[in-house]
């Protein structure tokens, strides 16, 4: 990986023209073009459009399967497909994980209550470019702890992504998170990571919500990768589920997240998912 002194050579260079092939080579990273940047934008916008419509369906009484069917009608009434349906063998269009599910819980008929936090993760496909993102949402009213884990969540993505910028490293976002997930006594989740996306589901680098400042691959222009730091209630302890894909808490607590799809710009980042934090 590139660490200081390569950070340092990196801004002497001043992004050299052979920048997208190092990286290729380094760490099969593809810098993306304008034309990648502008189609990511695009299905970047339906998946922030298709969170508003999941936040407007929400509420209590109504079951997780409802909510896969509203994201992959509304996904293909907008032209585009529901990348996470068939992936891996996973049988639905969108992942939903309520309370101590930490990611990927499968919809079903698992009905959603009054003072639920519910994460809802969409990933379209729209014209071959693929953009990812995900909330969590408040069904009616919750208690202030959970209000309160989901609000330094949110803030944790918000803090990653302002640590964003030529010259700054993965390190620098991931602790970032920590360091705010951290001092508000919760736990960061290590084993599962943000990652590169755009040509694909799931591309390098792997982004790590934990790290140490300055170390880790050095940000250039043309970066573009998911930010989505899972933050515990308890402990950072977790467990898979018999269906091989829902990740919970290994100790019950609650768990939130919060994902955006960000571009490394010239001068520091933009969102490609936004929504407002």
């Amino acid at each position: 990986m590139l660490f200081r002194n390569a950070k340092a050579r990196l801004n002497r260079r001043k992004l050299s023209p052979d920048l997208e092939s190092e990286y290729w080579k380094r760490y099969r990273i593809r810098l993306k073009d304008q034309a990648a940047i502008d189609g990511i934008a695009r299905a970047g916008d339906l998946v922030a459009r298709t969170l508003e419509v999941v936040q407007a369906g929400i509420r209590p009484g109504v079951t997780t399967d409802s909510l896969n069917a509203l994201v992959h009608e509304f996904t293909l009434e907008h032209g585009a497909t529901p990348a996470p349906l068939g992936y891996r063998g996973f049988p639905k269009s969108v992942c939903v994980s309520v309370n101590d599910e930490i990611c990927h819980g499968i919809p079903g008929s698992r009905v959603i209550a009054e003072g639920d936090i519910v994460n809802v993760d969409v990933t379209s496909i729209l014209d071959g470019w693929y953009a990812d993102a995900n909330r969590t949402f408040l069904v009616g009213e919750v208690s202030p702890a959970a209000r309160r884990l989901v609000q330094v969540t949110a803030e944790s993505l918000a803090r990653g992504m302002a640590a964003v910028r030529p010259g700054a490293t993965l390190g620098d976002v991931g602790h970032a998170i920590q360091a705010h997930a951290e001092a508000a006594g919760y736990s960061v989740v290590r084993e599962l990571v943000g990652h590169g996306v755009g040509h694909a589901f799931h591309e390098p680098p792997q982004v790590n919500h934990t790290g140490r400042p300055g170390l880790g691959i050095v940000l250039v222009p043309g970066m573009v990768f998911t930010i989505e730091p899972m933050i515990n209630q308890g402990g950072l302890g977790i467990k898979r589920l018999d269906d091989g894909w829902t990740v919970i808490t290994a100790d019950g607590s609650l768990s939130a997240q919060f994902e955006q799809t960000v571009l490394v710009t010239e001068k520091g980042v933009r969102s490609l998912t936004p929504y407002p934090l």
